[in-house]
């Protein structure tokens, strides 16, 4: 009797162990709709990652602002966000991934149209070999509120509000998309020049650039900022805002170039997605530094703005191709987008061309040498077919940029008198300070 308990005891706790396997294996998901499901999740949290980098946007400009100009700054970088939300669901998704051909007719009868799978999938046949259309819409779409914010921070502290609103829904309907398509829509960049911008160091980056610099010519430099030949240092509000801020940035790259790797289905697609964070990592640290021993060589103390620019900077560089360099090649690669940051910020004040943030410099300056850097590690690269599409965004972008800003300026004007300015911008357009307690400077 005893052997016979221990035996029926035996069996029945291997009958319960076997179950969970029987009933999982019952409701395990085919192989293909498992690389479905891990793609999809790839994109939703990286997608939330760049969404993040919004925020960081905001707390590097509102520490580089005056504080008479920092409830502007945070004010811009909501409505842009939420701008570039409507305006990539009405326009730019159907413009920028047009299907099998791109034509006006198309993108007209697809205005407002960009929908998402039905609940559960009823009744739906989705590309399990890619992502829900939701996951895919929702992470392009952070990259069109990235290209808004690049803008936002080089015309601080002069622009008024709804002009450059109305831009913004321009650039992230129209401007942004057109130009995007050509490369990730399988446009002629994509086709004919065999173009390879990996994240975006041209698509995203020097596009947005583009655009600032045309709305900062037309803008014209804040009051005070060149006298007599020599350029006045204008200093921001709040330095840990602004390193905030970078660490932010620095932070959501890592989804920024993490999933524009596009697949996670697979384990060389998962080994592919941490080489590519490390490698924008060790591309962040290489600017960072670089910045930060050139700003001491050059002006006799080490400058914190300069390392937080040559931070972003780095990671700009290494968003074309951040997947082929080896570890230090990353970090030369991030080096010289550093360096490049410290020489054209005086640049361009000698050209008297104000940004106020260093957006130009990081963003376009930093955007084409990294786009050029493909050569380095990439030998599917060649010359022409990175050099050209690098010239054609940037004419298309600052020539119709430079027509928008200009019409808006003819129209109804885009700067604030220079009263408003001298008041801020936080008082004389929104009648609100981000710190009320506290005198403006």
């Amino acid at each position: 009797m005893k052997n016979l308990s221990k035996i029926l005891g035996m069996t029945a706790a291997a009958a319960l162990l076997a179950a969970p396997a029987f009933a999982q294996d019952a409701i395990d998901p085919p192989a293909i709709e498992i690389g479905f499901i891990l793609n999809t999740f790839m994109f939703l949290v990286t997608g939330v990652l760049v969404m993040w980098m919004g925020a960081g946007f905001s707390m590097l400009e509102a520490g580089l602002v005056r504080s008479k100009n920092v409830t502007m700054q945070l004010t811009k970088n909501i409505a842009l966000f939420a701008i570039a939300a409507i305006m990539y669901y009405l326009v730019g998704y159907n413009l920028m991934y047009p299907g099998d051909a791109w034509t006006v007719t198309n993108i007209i009868g697809s205005f407002g149209t960009a929908v998402l799978e039905p609940v559960g999938l009823a009744g739906a046949e989705p590309d399990l070999t890619y992502a829900s259309v939701g996951s895919d819409f929702f992470f392009q779409l952070m990259f069109t509120a990235t290209t808004a914010s690049i803008v936002s921070g080089t015309l601080a502290e002069r622009i008024k509000l709804w002009p450059f609103l109305i831009f913004t829904v321009i650039l992230t309907a129209f401007i942004y998309p057109l130009e995007g398509s050509w490369k990730w829509g399988g446009g002629f960049l994509d086709k004919d020049w065999g173009f390879l911008d990996f994240a975006g160091s041209t698509v995203v980056h020097s596009a947005g650039g583009w655009a600032a610099l045309a709305g900062a010519i037309v803008l014209g430099p804040r009051l005070g900022k060149y006298k007599n030949g020599q350029t006045v240092p204008i200093v921001g509000s709040n330095l840990p805002l602004a390193a905030l801020g970078t660490f932010i940035l620095w932070m959501g790259w890592f989804g920024f170039n993490g999933g524009s790797q596009l697949y996670m289905n697979t384990a060389g697609n998962v080994a592919d997605i941490s080489r590519i964070f490390a490698n924008t990592n060790a591309a962040a640290a290489g600017g960072a530094m670089a910045a930060l021993i050139l700003s001491q060589l050059m002006y006799k103390k080490p400058d914190l703005t300069m390392a937080l620019n040559g931070a972003l900077a780095g990671l700009v560089s290494i968003t074309a191709e951040p997947l082929m360099p080896s570890l230090g090649l990353a970090t030369v690669i991030g080096i010289i987008g550093g360096v490049i940051v410290v020489f054209a910020i005086p640049f361009l004040d000698k050209l008297k061309i104000d940004d106020a943030v260093g957006a130009i410099p990081v963003h376009l300056f930093a955007g084409i040498w990294g786009t050029l850097a493909v050569l380095l590690s990439n030998p599917a690269a060649t010359f022409a077919g990175q050099l050209v599409p690098i010239l054609i965004v940037g004419a298309f972008v600052f020539g119709v940029s430079l027509v928008v800003w200009l019409a808006l300026k003819v129209t109804m004007g885009i700067r604030v008198s220079e009263e408003d300015e001298y008041v801020g911008l936080d008082i004389a357009e929104l009648g609100m300070e981000a710190y009320p307690e506290f005198t403006n400077n």
